[in-house]
């Protein structure tokens, strides 16, 4: 199976081809730069250089959030756009299961995270169970002290991973102590050819018009409408 995997959730832009289940070629910055002019010369970059067709592809697989609203959105929307044009599957996954897999192999729990402000994170929890990696807590955004008081009931280390992870980092070491173990400087960057991967293991969308992104929460926007509505009604 051939995939086009695109991830521009957060800070870190993603792309990458696998073919016929091998990584062809993956292209990824960490930069603070405009993901919606980079992406598509990004993706035809790196299409010619791995000799890919689009009617070679079988699928498209895309970070859907949480993360960035804005940047969520931009990866859905050029996804979908791909998907529909050339008549391809599309699936969808979660951003924080992508950042997970880089800690697969830690012999104990996973806590991949992304800073959601005011103290608060998009996160989850995976690790081995029943012989696979997968997500035993559910992603959600949560507020650093009350999902470290949860994290404390497992008795196993945790890694930590994420790019934000340096906003948090004092205070889960003085919440968590030795049971903390916070990764290096790889293992924060989410990789699109791990999000490739995943493309393939779970399920296309049914309907691509309806595939929207997973923000976890509103908008700014859409909290400050809400509450005007409230007050006009």
């Amino acid at each position: 199976m051939n995939v086009l995997a695109i991830d521009t959730s957060n800070l870190v832009m993603g792309v990458s081809v696998l073919k016929d289940g091998i990584v062809a070629g993956e292209l990824i910055t960490n930069l603070k730069k405009n993901h919606s002019i980079r992406l598509m010369p990004a993706v035809d970059e790196l299409m010619k250089e791995t000799a890919t067709q689009p009617a070679e592809l079988d699928r498209i697989a895309v970070a859907q959030g949480p993360g960035s609203y804005t940047g969520v959105r931009i990866g859905v929307t050029v996804a979908k756009t791909l998907t529909w044009t050339l008549k391809k599957e599309l699936v969808g996954v979660s951003s924080l299961e992508v950042l997970a897999q880089n800690g697969k192999y830690f012999d104990g729990l996973v806590v991949p995270l992304f800073d959601a402000r005011r103290t608060q994170l998009f996160t989850g929890l995976y690790g081995e169970e029943d012989g696979a990696f997968k997500n035993i807590l559910s992603d959600r955004i949560i507020l650093r002290d009350e999902w470290l008081q949860e994290l404390k009931t497992h008795d196993r280390r945790i890694l930590f991973i994420g790019t934000d992870l340096p906003l948090h980092q004092e205070a889960i070491q003085n919440a968590l102590g030795s049971q903390a173990v916070f990764g290096t400087a790889g293992d924060h960057i989410p990789k699109p050819s791990e999000l490739a991967r995943l493309g393939i293991e779970k399920e296309p969308v049914k309907d691509v018009h309806e595939f929207v992104p997973t923000y976890l929460q509103l908008a700014e926007a859409e909290v400050n409408w809400l509450k005007a509505q409230n007050k006009q009604g």
